[in-house]
Formats: C-alpha cells, sequence, structure tokens
C-alpha cells in the first residue's frame, strides 16, 4: 500500500480488522477471490499501512473474518491480544458466537476478555444464528447470557454487525437490544446496514437513547444519505451526539470514503469532531 494522503484532524478508528484472510470461492464463484486486495497480517502491518499511513491516532481490532468458517475468526484473537500487548496506540475486541457449536470457543474467548486494552467484544450472525431472543433456544440463550455478562463484568462494548435482509437485519436486533442494552454498551455496526436499515434506524436509535439504551453506532457502508440525516437529526433533536463514533471497517471498507462521510458532511464542527475523536476518547479512555 502507498498513499501520499493523511488526515488533518484528529482521528481515531472505532472499528477495523486485523490478521489474513484466505481468499475464498464466495457466492459459488469457480475460483477463490480476495476482495478486500489487502488485509494487515499483524500489528506492524496495521500500525504501518493504517494509522500511520493515513496519520490516525489510535484504532481498536478486530479479526478479520468473512469467509463460512466458524474456527476462523476465532483463530486471530490471540493476534489481537498480541496486538493490543504491544503498542498502545491499540484496543481490541475478542470474537465471541452465540451458535452452542461454538460453546467452548467462546468461552476460551470470554476467559480473556479482562486483559488489558481489551474493550469490546465483535459478532455476526452472517454465519448463523440469530440476534432475535425470540427464536434462541436454551443453548443459544445460555451462551448469549454468558457473552453480556462478560461484556458488563468487563464493561466491554459489544460490536453487532447489521447488513441489509436475512438475520443481520436491524428489525432482528430490536427485541435484543431493548432486552440488554441498558445493561451493555451495544455498537450497532454498520448503521442498520442499507438503505432501509437507516430509515428504520435514525428516529429508533435516537429514541432508545432518549430512552436510556447504552447504544452506538458508526457510518460505515452507509449509503449516502445516512450520515447526513443521522447528524441533521441529532443537532435537530440535541440527542445522540456522544452516540456516534467514525470507523473505517477497513480493509472491508475504504478510508477515505468513510472519513469523508463525516468531515464532507454540512453540520457543525463540534459534532464532526465529536464523531472523529473526542466520543472514542469518552468511550474507551483516552490511552
Amino acid at each position: 500500500m502507498a498513499s501520499a494522503d493523511r488526515v488533518t484532524r484528529r482521528v481515531i478508528d472505532a472499528h477495523s480488522h486485523i490478521g489474513e484472510l484466505a481468499a475464498w470461492k464466495f457466492y459459488n464463484l469457480p475460483t477463490p477471490v480476495k476482495p478486500t486486495v489487502y488485509d494487515f497480517a499483524g500489528p506492524d502491518d496495521y500500525l504501518k499501512n493504517h494509522l500511520d499511513l493515513r496519520g490516525l491516532e489510535r484504532g481498536l481490532v478486530l479479526p478479520n473474518y468473512g469467509i463460512p468458517v466458524q474456527e476462523q475468526p476465532f483463530s486471530l484473537n490471540d493476534l489481537v491480544l498480541d496486538a493490543v500487548a504491544r503498542d498502545d496506540r491499540l484496543s481490541g475486541g475478542l470474537w465471541v458466537s452465540f451458535l452452542p457449536a461454538n460453546r467452548e470457543l467462546t468461552m476460551r474467548a470470554l476467559a480473556k476478555a479482562g486483559e488489558a486494552r481489551i474493550v469490546a467484544l465483535k459478532t455476526t450472525f452472517l454465519l448463523g444464528g440469530n440476534p432475535n431472543p425470540e427464536t434462541w433456544d436454551a443453548d443459544t440463550r445460555e451462551v448469549a447470557e454468558a457473552c453480556f455478562a462478560a461484556a458488563e463484568q468487563h464493561d466491554l462494548v459489544f460490536h453487532f454487525h447489521t447488513s441489509a435482509g436475512g438475520a443481520s437485519d436491524i428489525n432482528n436486533f430490536i427485541p435484543m437490544i431493548e432486552e440488554f442494552g441498558k445493561r451493555v454498551k451495544i455498537h450497532i455496526v454498520h448503521f442498520g446496514g442499507g438503505v432501509s436499515g437507516h430509515i428504520k434506524l435514525v428516529p429508533q436509535f435516537l429514541d432508545w437513547v432518549e430512552q436510556g439504551y447504552k447504544v452506538y453506532t458508526d457510518t460505515t457502508w452507509a449509503i449516502g444519505f445516512g450520515p447526513r440525516w443521522l447528524m441533521t437529526e441529532i443537532e435537530k433533536r440535541g440527542v445522540g451526539a456522544d452516540r456516534v463514533l467514525f470507523a473505517s471497517d477497513e480493509p472491508w471498507s475504504d478510508f477515505w470514503g468513510e472519513y469523508w462521510k463525516i468531515a464532507g458532511a454540512d453540520v457543525g464542527e463540534e459534532l464532526k469532531e465529536r464523531i472523529l475523536h473526542g466520543n472514542f476518547e469518552a468511550l474507551y479512555g483516552t490511552g
């Protein structure tokens, strides 16, 4: 990677990925592909080719994932632990799963939840399961409750992937957020995922904030109007300015596209500064 561009503002990345991901025959393609082109193999690569290259102050790193192999993201938890131990510009999140088949791997991850500079848990339902508690059997609820208990005990933020359609649709998260969202800080990654997700989530998200839910979000993958509408509604309603964090989702998104959604928006400078770095510092600490 090479780029002469660097940010001219203070920026902290609240959601990005570390670790190599193998090429895969996504969607039954005839040959394996690597759609991200590059990844950050380890902490040195991440620091050099992401933070330092772009002039970012800090970053929160999570296991890179995307192929339909349950064990794969869990295998990168040790890399996250190594990364945050080696450089204090990095904070980390550990991969967990609500699937009973992954119970042993999840419990192993939760045993490390109190490690220094581990500030988050991360999961997705792209690999199976559903966030809606109404769909959980007893075994699923047992694993989910263990994850939420660890997040509550260690004051971790729980990052959940959202995207349009299927189990990851924002509709499936509403019951879960309303059951656990006053106990545990929940980060809705990708702001609901797509046009329908944004339209459903903007008023709901700000209602949740007013009602005392510990909800947070970022605008990665957001469709053009989404960040603009969210930030405009925050300024109009006077609530939620402390709940949106800048994230790049690199290498699955594009840093500069994500940056300009915030930096180029027609909203006040105070809100931009809070999103680009201030809210991260308030949520995760300043060092």
